[in-house]
């Protein structure tokens, strides 16, 4: 399974193309804004999205849901924790700032444990609630889609409604970090980094 980001919005936010190197289908991974650079992204490469995937439903995450899911007519998928925030009204001032749009619902929930198939590969899902009660990641072949749940010398801010500092510090400790440490996390803001390099030098989960 192979992957391209688009960094999109004010905010920065890691838009994630996973695909499947055989039939090039793929999952359009928390689209922010800025959907054109998104679809030229898609067509750059020769992708066929499938499906829509956000990692938690914080507004600098879907605000190009409705422009990806209207151009490719693809199901959009968000843990049911989240799901309310898709058409949050007190959403919508800081979505005008960031350019964002108010999504569409949810097609299907995400279920901790479960599979997204995408082309003739897949993503699992884990819940890793913290940031949000409904945060998921997704585990690729040897990576990690972490949304805001761990950054690179970072973790996800959990002052927002619903977040959870003790809840986001037993979600990294005990489902991400003790996954294998070359595992490549891919964050929703910033570079790349890996379980090993947080174990080793995260400050905030020392």
């Amino acid at each position: 399974m192979n992957f391209e980001t688009a960094i999109v919005g004010a905010l920065e936010t890691n838009c994630y193309l996973v695909y499947c190197p055989e039939t090039y289908e793929c999952a359009v991974v928390d689209p922010g804004a800025e959907a054109e650079k998104i679809f030229r992204l898609i067509a750059e490469k020769g992708l066929h999205p499938t499906v829509l995937l956000n990692t938690h439903g914080h507004v600098d995450h879907i605000g190009a849901n409705k422009d990806i899911k209207d151009k490719f007519n693809i199901p959009l998928s968000i843990h049911s924790s989240d799901s309310s925030m898709l058409e949050s009204v007190h959403l919508l001032e800081l979505g005008f700032l960031l350019g964002a749009k108010p999504s569409p619902s949810a097609d299907n929930f995400l279920e901790d444990g479960g599979k997204i198939e995408i082309g003739k590969s897949f993503l699992k899902i884990m819940h890793t609630p913290g940031h949000s009660p409904g945060s998921v990641s997704f585990l690729g072949d040897g990576f990690l889609l972490s949304g805001d749940t761990l950054f690179n010398g970072g973790v996800g801010r959990t002052d927002l409604p619903g977040g959870s500092w003790d809840t986001l510090v037993s979600t990294i400790k005990n489902k991400i970090l003790t996954m294998p440490e070359e595992t490549t996390i891919l964050p929703g803001h910033g570079p790349p980094t890996s379980v090993g390099h947080e174990k080793e030098t995260n400050p905030f989960i020392a």
